[in-house]
């Protein structure tokens, strides 16, 4: 009941130095008053009743009562701030992923697009506040799921991304211009695009210059990433009779120019992804990067506490006047 008591009066407990004071009073006066006789036998007399020992008892509880209420009006409260609401102002994000059979590659674990997956399923998880779309594209690009608040539904489109539902090749304008479309009626006060790729363009009709363009046009910032370890990387050069995949050494190629010129455009910034540590650590950097703005207003509700202590005064000072007419009525 009194758990995480405050006092909204706590100046009122420079009354309980009253309290000692009046004891000292007590002590004395009760001296003062206590008078004697002087005889030469008490033989016959019953001395030291219990009742009369017990009678500086109504003085003790008539100082409880007096402690209680000066407690009570210290105005004892408890607060309850359980009830909150929040205002946030999110930022909406479009993720562009390459799916081109170079993401199968194996320099990350246990290749390029899985790795992808994991690293940016936790991101997605750590935006609470934000809406987030899909993009993927290879030879062409489709969105894979608009901007949304509804993180399940991201992460489910995200975890169906896959090599094989679009035409070979790289083509990075045409990711970086169906993202910008998905952001562009964007009322967020913060419109970006994460875009990833792990080679160099080479197919679609929109040219990245372009898309980049159209990026800074609308307002949105792109950070760019290059995925692929430095050197060469066992890469898909075929397939075998059974329809599988056949892997080889490839060097791997990326068009970090590109990527730099696009990010510096549009306000962002370009990073490189040569393992699966640093992988997460650039998804981490750009979380920091792009913080959320939140506004929130807190309820407190104050509930009084001082009501029990009034009535507890309120029986100590009945049940003294109660015992002073009756039990101890004689003795005073």
């Amino acid at each position: 009941m009194f758990e995480n008591i405050e006092f909204a009066n706590p100046q009122f407990f420079w009354l309980l130095l009253l309290l000692p004071m009046a004891l000292l009073w007590y002590f004395f006066k009760r001296k003062e008053e206590m008078a004697s006789l002087k005889i030469s036998s008490i033989k016959g007399f019953t001395v030291g009743s219990l009742a009369s020992k017990l009678k500086p008892l109504l003085f003790v509880l008539r100082l409880l009562a007096l402690a209680a209420i000066i407690t009570a009006l210290a105005r004892p409260q408890t607060e309850d701030i359980s009830t909150r609401t929040k205002t946030t102002k999110g930022i909406d994000i479009v993720m562009a992923i390459d799916v081109s059979s170079s993401m199968l590659a194996r320099d990350l674990k246990p290749n390029r697009l899985s790795a992808l997956k994991d690293v940016a399923g936790d991101f997605i998880k750590q935006r609470p506040n934000d809406r987030i779309g899909l993009v993927g594209y290879a030879g062409e690009s489709y969105t894979k799921t608009p901007i949304t608040s509804d993180k399940s539904i991201v992460l489910s489109a995200l975890r169906e991304i896959s090599y094989g539902e679009l035409e070979d090749g790289t083509a990075i304008g045409m990711g970086l211009a169906t993202s910008v479309n998905r952001l562009k009626e964007s009322k967020a006060i913060s419109k970006v695009i994460i875009l990833l790729t792990d080679g160099v363009n080479n197919s679609g009709f929109i040219e990245p210059s372009t898309a980049a363009d159209l990026a800074v046009e609308f307002g949105i910032k792109t950070y760019t990433i290059g995925l692929g370890t430095n050197g060469n990387a066992l890469t898909p050069i075929g397939y075998k009779r059974d329809g599988t995949f056949r892997y080889g050494m490839q060097q791997v190629k990326i068009d970090e120019n590109l990527l730099k010129e696009i990010a510096d455009v549009t306000g962002g910034k370009y990073f490189r992804a040569t393992d699966n540590e640093k992988l997460e650590e650039i998804y981490d950097e750009i979380n920091k990067l792009e913080k959320t703005e939140i506004e929130e207003f807190k309820y407190y509700k104050y509930e009084e506490k001082f009501r029990p202590l009034i009535l507890l005064a309120g029986v100590l000072l009945l049940l003294e006047w109660g015992l002073r007419n009756s039990i101890f009525k004689s003795f005073i």
